[in-house]
């Protein structure tokens, strides 16, 4: 039972000391015994009697031995009022009933002790526990009974914006998962656009590779071509154990293999690059496990040359299977060079750059959108004849029929000839690039020249090579080199170092971790480029590096600058 503070009885009777109190002896209205004595006053307000300690109660085992000194264990095992036990039980004051209320908003109940006796103090700590109880079921009620998304009542004003924030955000992002819709997962190969996302992995598929990114293949096509080296190894593994190569053995090897999705049309975009590589045809009396002998299996046979012939008859050996792979994925860079040059030629101005001097894609030029290689046609089962169109059955059934039949079939045979004449031609004419609204105002001449100017640099980098690409990255950390350079001479307070001195101070200077050996590089490339600045001189088995100091740094770092430009633009 929660207890009050004694300066709350005290403040009371303080405010009340100035009307006369009448003292009385109240009854218990439930049993009739008398109370405590309370306070009345004039006004008629009656305050709670005050509290007061209650005597110690004994067990009947002591109540003899009141006059003697107890020992500790006896006080241990004596009981205090309340139903605490142990000696360092605090003593509690005993209020009125009618003062509870509000010793419960005053002050937190202290938890039932539960390792005592049986009395009624845990009465009083399952009475307070179930209070608790209902207190909080009846607030539970209250926010069950609020209507989602509302704002209490009440709620300050830095909140309600916080709440009425987050009921924005969350509206919003409702209508935009409402207008992206669910969209299904499908085969990368055989989709080339999807309104979901790209992930992550196809996006940046270039970055895992181990060659600089140049002329990079489409994720799907990548794809393909691992699919077409299992299906590969798969076909050589039966062709040389004399095997029959049916699409169902095929099919399941190439799932294990790559845990994807094996399909007739992947087969046949597989023909469509490598029309030379497999004889495909249908074929009966295979034996197969599920499938009848009468039933038609689509059959692979790799095309090979007389001269690959092993005992007397042919083999696919290693390196015809690597000769293989290599002509499918020329092949599909090919492919992938035909539409890059369309792209080029939609340009404004249209850009001709020859197959033999590209060196990597042009920077618009979005890879991952090359569309989807067409599937070649797969030989079917033959099938006996059947009659699909009104003119054939016509024609079949030549004086069989009554002759309201024939005239139905003859209007409709019409009418199938006269929507199939009116189709409409899609025109594929490129359209014409539109000048911005940004650039209204702005002469066309101008515009001209930048374009062709920017063409002019977007060929460039398209046909650069790699040993170009190594020297104009030298050419652009040049002028930082040089004035570290000059900083080690003046330093150093020398006219000339030894080449492992100056480039393991440069190597230690430097933002960029480098090795000695292509320091060395950069600072023959620096003589080679300002040879009345920078000098280097061999004398019996050791090379020295001389410097000018008495250069302006600033003339220097400019060409520098000026020779890395004019690298990019060659």
């Amino acid at each position: 039972m929660a207890q009050l503070r004694l300066t709350d009885f005290f403040t009371r009777t303080k405010a009340a000391s100035s009307v006369p109190v009448k003292r009385s002896r109240l009854k218990d209205p439930i049993t009739g015994a008398p109370e405590p004595h309370t306070e009345q006053y004039g006004d008629g307000a009656v305050l709670p009697p005050s509290p007061h300690t209650p005597a110690r109660g004994r067990t009947p085992a002591l109540r003899g031995l009141a006059g003697r000194k107890r020992s500790r264990r006896e006080m241990e095992a004596e009981p205090e009022h309340g139903g605490s036990c142990g000696r360092a039980v605090r003593k509690r004051l005993e209020l009125h009933r009618d003062a509870e209320p509000m010793a419960q908003d005053l002050a937190p109940e202290p938890p039932a002790s539960t390792n005592c006796s049986p009395s009624h103090g845990q009465d009083g700590a399952t009475g307070r526990l179930q209070r608790v109880r209902a207190q909080l079921q009846s607030r539970l009620h209250r926010m069950k009974e609020l209507p989602l998304g509302s704002i209490p009542a009440g709620t300050s004003t830095e909140l309600r914006s916080r709440m009425e924030r987050v009921r924005q955000l969350e509206l919003r992002v409702r209508q935009r998962r409402a207008g992206s819709g669910a969209t299904s997962g499908t085969d990368p190969v055989s989709s080339g656009t999807s309104s979901s996302p790209t992930p992550a992995y196809q996006r940046f598929h270039t970055l895992a590779e181990d060659v600089p990114p140049g002329l990079s293949l489409p994720y799907k096509y990548r794809v393909l071509a691992e699919m077409f080296r299992s299906v590969d190894t798969i076909a050589g593994m039966l062709f040389n154990r004399s095997e029959t190569i049916t699409f169902s053995k095929v099919k399941q090897g190439v799932q294990d293999m790559m845990r994807k999705q094996f399909e007739e049309r992947h087969l046949g975009q597989i023909k469509t690059v490598y029309p030379t590589s497999y004889k495909l045809r249908q074929e009966k009396n295979i034996p197969s496990f599920g499938m009848k002998r009468s039933d038609y299996q689509l059959t692979l046979e790799p095309v090979l040359e007389e001269e690959e012939k092993v005992n007397g008859r042919l083999h696919l050996s290693a390196s015809r299977l690597l000769q293989r792979r290599k002509e499918f994925n020329r092949n599909l860079m090919n492919i992938v060079k035909q539409h890059h040059k369309a792209f080029l030629a939609a340009l404004s101005p249209p850009m001709v750059v020859p197959e033999e001097k590209l060196m990597r894609w042009h920077p618009r030029f979005n890879v991952d959108k090359v569309p989807d290689i067409i599937p070649a046609e797969l030989p079917r089962p033959p099938q006996e004849d059947r009659l699909t169109t009104a003119q054939e059955v016509l024609n079949r059934a030549q004086g069989m029929l009554s002759p309201k039949m024939e005239k139905a079939l003859a209007n409709l045979a019409l009418r199938t000839a006269e929507a199939g004449a009116g189709e409409p031609v899609v025109s594929k004419a490129p359209v014409p690039a539109s000048t911005s609204s940004a650039l209204k105002g702005v002469s066309q001449d101008l515009l001209e020249r930048i374009r062709a100017k920017e063409a002019q640099k977007l060929h460039a980098l398209m046909t650069r090579d790699a040993q170009q690409e190594r020297r104009i990255g030298m050419l652009q950390r040049l002028p930082s080199m040089a004035r570290i350079l000059r900083n080690i001479f003046v330093a150093e307070k020398k006219q000339a170092l030894t080449m492992d001195v100056a480039c393991a101070r440069m190597a230690d200077s430097y933002e960029e971790q480098m090795a000695a050996g292509d320091m060395e590089k950069h600072l023959r490339l620096l003589a080679e480029l300002l040879p009345h600045w920078v000098g280097i001189h061999t004398i019996r088995t050791d090379t020295y590096i001389k410097l000018d100091k008495g250069q302006d740094l600033r003339i220097i770092t400019e060409s520098l600058t000026k020779a890395a430009k004019e690298a990019e633009t060659l």
